[in-house]
């Protein structure tokens, strides 16, 4: 399965953003560099790489981080005024390996799925974890942050499902969401994100900015 996938991916660096396998991410996409790269990816193999940027570089080509997330292009709409909404499908983790020179406006890299091989199989059910116990981190955090959150949605998804939702949505620092999205697996980004949690209870609710 990893043949499907292209070694040579379009980048689009976000700061603070994360996609992880099986979920999904909305995209407002507006610079006209983006709009051209949807518009190429659209026609070709609809996959984007989504990859969060760190300290260092310019506003033009931040330094990016090792590791994001490959999304297929699952729906897209162009607004009246020239933008794009679409919405990305984590499909795998990669490895930035090397950026690729061209004459293209966005950024180019060729990328390792391989060591994220696990990322194309079926999600671990996660059971036998303690689900209680990341549900209560998770209530005593939202309501210590005043963040509105669907317990009843929480509550019934699966709890693989919950973990992801919560690394990608909540409003972590950008280096504590590269941790879980670098995480092994389901069950150590859920061990992670109890983790942080607990962290941010005990230094009190936020706790530090990064």
């Amino acid at each position: 399965m990893t043949k499907t996938l292209p070694s040579a991916l379009p980048l689009f660096p976000l700061p603070g953003a994360i996609l992880l396998p099986g979920e999904t991410l909305p995209l407002n996409v507006f610079e006209p560099r983006y709009l051209n790269m949807v518009d190429d990816a659209l026609a070709g193999a609809r996959l984007i790489g989504v990859v969060q940027t760190r300290d260092g570089g310019t506003a033009e080509r931040p330094t990016l981080e090792a590791i994001g997330g490959a999304g297929r292009i699952v729906s897209h709409r162009e607004t009246p005024d020239g933008r794009y909404l679409i919405e990305l499908e984590g499909v795998s983790r990669f490895r930035i390996l090397e950026e690729l020179p061209g004459a293209l406006p966005y950024r180019v890299s060729e990328v390792d799925y391989e060591p994220f091989a696990a990322d194309r199989a079926p999600p671990d059910a996660l059971l036998g974890e303690d689900r209680e116990g990341l549900t209560r981190l998770l209530q005593g955090w939202f309501s210590a942050e005043k963040i509105e959150a669907d317990w009843e949605s929480l509550t019934a998804a699966p709890l693989a499902r919950v973990v992801g939702r919560v690394a990608m949505a909540a409003p972590f620092a950008a280096k504590e969401k590269q941790a879980l999205l670098e995480a092994e697996d389901e069950r150590a980004r859920l061990a992670l994100m109890a983790e942080i949690l607990s962290r941010k209870l005990a230094e009190g609710a936020g706790g530090p900015a990064n």
